[in-house]
């Protein structure tokens, strides 16, 4: 998710939720008639997308006589309590739902989502094989990816220019830059970085060869206090400092409120997405700002972006599973999706229909290049919605970027938390 959401990871930033622990709902039936029900995530501006989905029921209601499909738009906020509750009665679920990629693991644990079969569906064989790894649990597929999203970073021309400034070409120029900025320029924050920005923070764990966690046998085991990591999560946390971005303004800030200060021009750089670029041309910052990847530890390297986006699933419990499973294929198809990317800025799954956007959209391609050299993404386990949940990851950042906390220990307190969530059931 756009969490951006996430997200989708907004734009969604991947939010956290609360783990899903109901048991498994009934397999259902498969009824060829009557209601389809599908949920979708709300969007700040849902019009654009509402239009491409009213499209995609007209079409499907109109190939399949006897069937309705309705379409309600929930809140990604409230989205645990109201899957959770689904889980348990699939009389009040939806057939196909849209979720966040970090979700899965979470859900397909709690017996919510059915396993997909692409074998029968000749579009998938186009699906990128990074992304489509976003909706595997086990090497199983429970979700078709809608669309992907990676971070690069923003800036605006007219004040490097100004300055007399180049982008930075490594992780370790930014705060120098960012400094002088701000020095020459007081109005403005170097650069817009938040204590609750996890996505923004996390290509600088992982330019550095740190990690979230390793896998250990079947479990999983934190990272995140080790040398590598606390190593990029210095390189993040000294951007929250007066001189740079302060933190009575930065460090309450996640991903939209770090891209807002940007939109308003009051930042001169912020690590943004590609599912961000719609609003940034609607914003002060409009016509005055360029996109890079955003380079890794050595010049000519770019820091692995994680791998955002949201998938669309079908639930166990449906009764209707051949409808959803094609409704599924529909929507989240090649057609639907260069249409999503259209209205929306969605950032296609597919290696041929993003190849066509990146073609005649020239301002994706510091996008593009960041997914060619490779994205990362969180531990695939149910106990990382409890991790997430319990805002791990910001406590840390707000710990040491706002509270002054020594680095060592915040880093080995985070790592001690996800290791009871790890070691939990």
């Amino acid at each position: 998710m756009r969490f951006a959401v996430a997200a989708v990871v907004g734009a969604v930033v991947l939010a956290g939720c609360a783990p899903v622990q109901s048991g498994s709902a009934p397999a259902g039936g498969d009824e060829q008639v009557g209601q389809l029900r599908v949920w979708l995530f709300d969007e700040v501006n849902r019009g654009p997308k509402e239009a491409v989905v009213k499209e995609a029921v007209t079409e499907f209601e109109q190939a399949h006589q006897g069937v309705t499909v309705d379409v309600q738009y929930i809140q990604v906020q409230t989205r645990a309590e109201r899957f959770k509750a689904a889980f348990s009665d699939p009389q009040s679920a939806p057939d196909v739902a849209e979720f966040g990629n970090t979700d899965l693991a979470g859900y397909v644990a709690g017996g919510g989502f059915a396993e997909l079969d692409l074998g029968t569906w000749d579009e998938a064989k186009d699906l990128l094989p990074a992304v489509l790894d976003t909706g595997k649990v086990d090497g199983k597929v429970y979700g078709v990816p809608w669309y992907v999203g990676v971070r690069a970073l923003y800036y605006r021309t007219d004040v490097f220019q100004e300055l007399n400034l180049q982008p930075p070409a490594t992780l370790d120029e930014i705060a120098p830059l960012a400094r002088r900025i701000r020095a020459a320029k007081p109005d403005l924050l170097g650069i817009s970085a938040g204590g609750k920005y996890t996505y923004g923070a996390m290509p600088f764990v992982w330019a550095n060869g740190g990690d979230i966690a390793r896998k250990d046998g079947d479990k999983y085991v934190a990272a995140i206090d080790s040398t590598e990591s606390k190593a990029g999560l210095r390189q993040y946390t000294e951007l929250i400092a007066d001189d740079i971005c302060p933190p009575a303004q930065c460090a309450g800030n996640g991903g939209d409120a770090s891209v807002e200060a940007f939109r308003a021009g009051k930042a001169a750089m912020v690590v943004g997405g590609d599912f961000n670029r719609k609003s940034v041309d609607a914003s002060a910052a409009a016509g005055k700002y360029a996109v890079v990847p955003l380079p890794g530890k050595k010049a000519g390297e770019i820091a692995p972006a994680f791998a955002g986006g949201n998938l669309l699933g079908v639930l166990k419990g449906s009764e209707r599973k051949t409808l959803a499973t094609e409704f599924l294929r529909l929507l989240g198809g090649k057609e639907y999706q260069r249409k999503m990317f259209d209205a929306m800025g969605n950032l296609p799954t597919f290696g041929d229909v993003q190849a066509e956007v990146a073609e005649a959209n020239p301002v994706l391609e510091p996008f593009i290049k960041t997914l060619d050299a490779g994205t990362r993404f969180v531990p695939v386990t149910p106990n990382w919605a409890k991790i997430d949940a319990q805002a791990v990851l910001p406590t840390l950042l707000q710990q040491v970027a706002a509270g002054g906390e020594d680095l060592d220990k915040a880093a080995k307190s985070a790592a001690d938390e996800m290791n009871a969530a790890f070691a939990s059931s």
